[in-house]
């Protein structure tokens, strides 16, 4: 599939970086391990969220969409840059959050 077809909007700082564990890799003892640092997208605190989101804002943006609605879990990364997005468009945004681990923590909630 050929993404460049589909509007997309700009937000990412991309390419994230991938670096090596070395630590985990020597424990394990083998293979060489990386991971992607998807927390550097740079948006909202970074996540891998992002890159779908550029392409779901550009769609609501190409659709002279004034408002976003949206639904996650508490604390949902998605939410979260959802947000940080519908703002830096100039969109309104409205967040249904769901409560999926009863908790009573109020540092959590």
């Amino acid at each position: 599939m050929h993404m460049s077809r589909y509007p997309r909007a700009f937000f990412a700082h991309l390419p994230t970086p991938l670096e090596k564990l070395e630590n985990l890799t020597r424990e394990l003892g083998g293979p060489t391990i990386w991971i992607k640092r998807d927390d550097c997208t740079g948006l909202a605190g970074g996540g891998n969220k992002t890159r779908k989101l550029e392409f779901l804002m550009a769609d609501a943006q190409n659709k002279n969409a004034d408002v976003i609605i949206t639904q996650g879990a508490t604390q949902s990364n998605h939410a979260r840059q959802t947000a940080a997005i519908a703002a830096q468009m100039g969109m309104a945004c409205h967040i249904l959050l769901e409560d999926r681990t009863c908790s009573k923590d109020v540092d959590y909630t």
